[in-house]
């Protein structure tokens, strides 16, 4: 597609779904890869043509509008999402322009807060893989509580958000007049296993992953229903610290603080270092016990630790400056691809996917991948009878990386999409610039 404005409308319309099936329906059908690549190439597009970079560019947004079904939330502060580095070189590069963005005359009076000079304090954290929560309370007492939604404003879940019993209703001890705290609502490995074990008793569909089932169970409409599923709560970020009385200074204190007033934080967790070496030594660590802890961790959160130097460094329309996320590799194994089947959607689309010799992934045993469309199955290159690798995108949908070839033995068949519709008989019609059918 040569047009850069109807490429830019189709990225949009693609990451606007994508964000919607994510952040409202807890249902994401894109993998988090795939993701990022068509949010990098749509920052990159507008990048060399400005005029296409809207207000209401999906670039300028994080997650998708609140849902009408729950009351509009404004933050205290925008709840951005989080730029990520996926390996150690990226991370290297995030590290050199922190340092970049930090030399200014605003710093002068401050020269402490570079410890030792010429180095940034950096904290970092397990990357909790549930759903972002902002807590408000008011003279120690809880009286809001929201999603992310687009950044700005969230869903108010306050009456579900109560059911939470990680959550204090009443902070302990000396509480300011306002204290404003962001966390990750998730759901603990074994209450997701038990979970789906009630869900498929009572003949109920069960969960994908604790992601979604810890989303689903706090966007109920029924707080009966959220008190019924087993939800926990980790504090990682005191949003308003240096509006309180002294002022908060850095991420252990605002984790001391948080402990003090009863809200749970993984202080075990936190590790903070002058030395990004430290850092990566940390993410390995992490890495390798990430299957040992009792919830699921897709990486690690990175964070320049003095405030100070956070108001300086600021933010970019999606995400902060001063913090990002390195994610953890998919984890991947070698299963044979039995052959591809159409599955007929709901609006009549037709999607190959692939059925697999069931293998284990990540813990979990995945039998079958979507394909997408004739196009994916052309770029991965893969034929019906194929030994191929497999991943699960983000942790949660699994996905075919790619054959191997070197293990055909002449029985592979390519795959060709039917000429008429499995359900219903009718002929098959790609439209002009689509890739469905």
């Amino acid at each position: 597609m040569d047009d850069p404005s109807a490429r830019h409308r189709e990225l949009s319309r693609l990451i606007e779904e994508a964000n919607r099936r994510y952040y409202l329906d807890d249902n994401p059908e894109l993998t988090d890869a795939r993701y990022d690549e068509l949010m990098r190439e749509l920052i990159e597009l507008e990048r060399k043509h400005p005029e296409l970079a809207t207000p209401d560019s999906p670039s300028q947004r994080v997650g998708a509008a609140p849902s009408e079904r729950f009351e509009p939330v404004r933050h205290h502060a925008p709840m951005l999402s989080l730029a990520n580095v996926l390996d150690a070189s990226e991370f290297a590069e995030w590290y050199r322009r922190v340092l970049e963005g930090l030399p200014s005359e605003r710093l002068q009076a401050q020269p402490d807060i570079f410890q030792p000079p010429g180095k940034v304090r950096l904290a970092a954290e397990p990357k909790y893989d549930g759903l972002a929560l902002e807590l408000f309370y008011s003279d120690g007492v809880l009286v809001q509580a929201s999603t992310r939604g687009d950044g700005a404003t969230g869903e108010g879940v306050l009456a579900n958000v109560r059911t939470i019993r990680a959550v204090p209703l009443r902070l302990r001890g000396q509480a300011p007049p306002l204290a404003v705290v962001a966390g990750e609502a998730y759901m603990r490995k074994d209450d997701f296993a038990g979970l789906n074990r009630r869900q498929e008793e009572a003949g109920g569909k069960p969960f994908a992953n604790p992601r979604n089932a810890a989303a689903g169970s706090l966007r109920q409409l029924d707080p009966r229903v959220t008190a019924s599923r087993p939800l926990c709560f980790f504090a990682y970020h005191l949003v308003n610290a240096e509006e309180l009385t002294p002022p908060v200074v850095d991420q252990g204190e605002a984790f001391e603080k948080m402990a003090a007033w009863g809200l749970p934080v993984n202080r075990e967790l936190l590790a903070v270092h002058d030395d990004p070496a430290r850092i990566a030594d940390f993410y390995l660590r992490m890495s390798e016990k990430r299957h040992d802890l009792p919830y699921e961790i897709d990486g690690i959160v990175v964070k320049v630790d003095r405030l100070a130097l956070r108001d300086v460094l600021g933010a970019v329309a999606r995400s902060p400056r001063w913090a990002v996320a390195w994610k953890f590799p998919p984890e991947r194994a070698v299963t044979r691809l039995k052959r591809i089947k159409v599955s007929v959607g709901r609006t009549g689309v037709l999607t190959p996917v692939a059925e697999l010799e069931p293998v284990k992934v990540g813990g979990v045993t995945v039998s079958s991948a979507s394909l997408h469309n004739s196009d994916e199955i052309e770029r991965l290159g893969v034929l019906a009878g194929d030994w191929v690798e497999v991943q699960r995108a983000g942790d949660v949908i699994p996905e075919v990386v790619g054959p191997l070839p070197e293990r055909r033995d002449g029985s592979q068949r390519p795959f060709v999409m039917p000429g008429s519709c499995p359900a219903c008989g009718e002929p098959v019609v790609r439209l002009p610039e689509e890739v469905a059918v």
